[in-house]
């Protein structure tokens, strides 16, 4: 879109209202303009700056502020770009980014819009260090577990730095003033650059495979990041952990922290003071071998008297050899009564508990207790025939009962007085002339057997029918 800037366009302000030549813009118009006009005039930009205000809302785009010493301004990264950061930005990182210059039209606010973002210089670097230290430190190459003590008294201290540097000479002061009869092998090497890499590892296994040193100092000057990164490398780190001299490391100032630094059995804050953990003071042990001599007169006079009034109360204690076996006899006699008491006392006590164990014995033995259940079976006998008979009596007597009740209430009973039951064609009882009608069938059940009839007439209260079938 092609959009003439706003700064060509003349200065109409003096114009009457009424005029056709004024052009009044809305805000939105106006910002409107204004961002098509950064969009255009400014394409794809670097810029490079600190991370601050970070936030990430619940739509998955990116806001901050990129800032120097000087200026600041507000960015914008969106989800479909801020999906491809390789980095998690945080506040306070230097990055990289790539994108272009916007405006934000509700608010007018002018913002970068951010396409790209990577780490800047030293904010790459100290990703990656804090990287590695995390890996490392998991894999527990920081453990205390596999730090090694350090030689209190070392015969040969080796130091792995560069020959030119400071830190050597320190170092070399430092030994000197405090322990100069200590043997020190030095191993040179790069300590910047590429080559430090490759210079320290073989620096490291050479000093191993000499095993002289009882300490190795590994250390150099202070600087940049950049100039102590090779003390950084996971492969420098590695060879430092794998060495089986324990090692102190002496790397830059007192705020310097390396890796190497963490992965040592020792960190000292500087060259000169890894010198001085490396071995004792001179000045400390010549105080201290005094007082241990001061100390050992003492104890050795201490230790004398004391032997000596131990001799002499020996003496006073030594008797004549009848003297002692005399007394060797009387305790032997002592002893011959003590095992005679002993002996008599365990053998009563032997016959007790055979008494007690044959009288168990007898208890438990199969005849005594075959006979004991012989008799208890007996008594049971005895028991279940008594039980069974006086139930069996008392079945006997509620059956006749039962039985004299039935027969009272049998219509049995009743055919012997010379009543007759009366059934129907189909066998169903009649026992009202209001069920029988004239010609019907009627089947006529006496004590001994039944008649066959047929109804003649039905006179009420009497019934009168004529035999016309066989008794059966």
């Amino acid at each position: 879109m092609n959009v003439p800037p706003l700064y060509n366009r003349p200065m109409t302000d003096h114009i009457p209202a009424q005029s056709s030549d004024r052009q009044v813009l809305s805000i939105s118009q106006l910002n409107r303009r204004a961002r098509q006009l950064l969009e255009i005039h400014m394409p794809l930009l670097w810029v490079r700056g600190e991370i601050s205000n970070f936030s990430r809302p619940g739509s998955g785009h990116w806001y901050l502020t990129l800032k120097d010493d000087n200026a600041q301004i507000r960015c914008a990264m969106f989800r479909g770009r801020n999906g491809l950061v390789k980095i998690q930005p945080q506040n306070g990182d230097q990055v990289l980014v790539r994108g272009r210059v916007s405006l934000y039209e509700p608010r007018g606010d002018y913002q970068f819009i951010i396409e790209h973002m990577e780490a800047d210089g030293a904010g790459l670097l100290q990703q990656r260090y804090e990287a590695l230290k995390a890996r490392l430190e998991q894999e527990g190459l920081f453990d205390t577990a596999y730090k090694k003590p350090v030689a209190p008294y070392p015969q040969c201290i080796g130091v792995i730095t560069s020959a030119t540097g400071a830190a050597l000479r320190d170092i070399l002061h430092v030994c000197h003033r405090r322990y100069p009869w200590v043997k020190i092998n030095v191993y040179t090497t790069p300590v910047q650059g590429k080559e430090a890499i490759t210079g320290l590892i073989d620096a490291l296994r050479l000093a191993n495979e000499h095993n002289e040193a009882d300490t190795l100092i590994v250390a150099r000057g202070g600087g940049s990041i950049e100039d102590l990164w090779a003390f950084n490398e996971e492969a420098v780190a590695r060879a430092v952990f794998d060495s089986l001299i324990p090692i102190i490391s002496g790397v830059g100032h007192e705020t310097d922290f390396t890796i190497t630094d963490f992965v040592a059995d020792l960190r000292a804050p500087t060259p000169s003071a890894a010198a001085e953990l490396a071995g004792p003071n001179k000045a400390e042990l010549q105080d201290r071998l005094a007082r241990l001599r001061q100390q050992l007169a003492l104890r050795t006079g201490l230790a004398l008297r004391h032997k000596q009034q131990a001799l002499e109360h020996c003496k006073k204690r030594l008797r004549t050899p009848k003297a002692l076996l005399e007394q060797r006899a009387q305790h032997l006699d002592h002893l011959q009564i003590r095992l005679t008491q002993i002996w008599q006392r365990q053998n009563n006590d032997r016959r007790t508990q055979l008494q007690y164990l044959q009288n168990r014995l007898a208890q438990v033995h199969p005849q005594t207790r075959l006979k004991l259940y012989k008799q208890q079976n007996s008594l049971l006998e005895q028991r279940l025939k008594r039980a069974f008979d006086s139930r069996l009596n008392q079945h006997r007597q509620r059956l006749r009962a039962l039985a004299g009740t039935l027969n009272a209430v049998s219509p049995l009973s009743t055919l012997e007085r010379g009543y007759a039951v009366v059934r129907g064609r189909d066998e169903h009882v009649i026992s009202s002339v209001a069920d029988v009608k004239s010609g019907d069938e009627l089947r006529l059940l006496l004590k001994d057997g039944s008649v066959d009839a047929v109804a003649k007439s039905i006179v009420a209260g009497a019934i009168i029918a004529n035999d016309n079938g066989s008794q059966k």
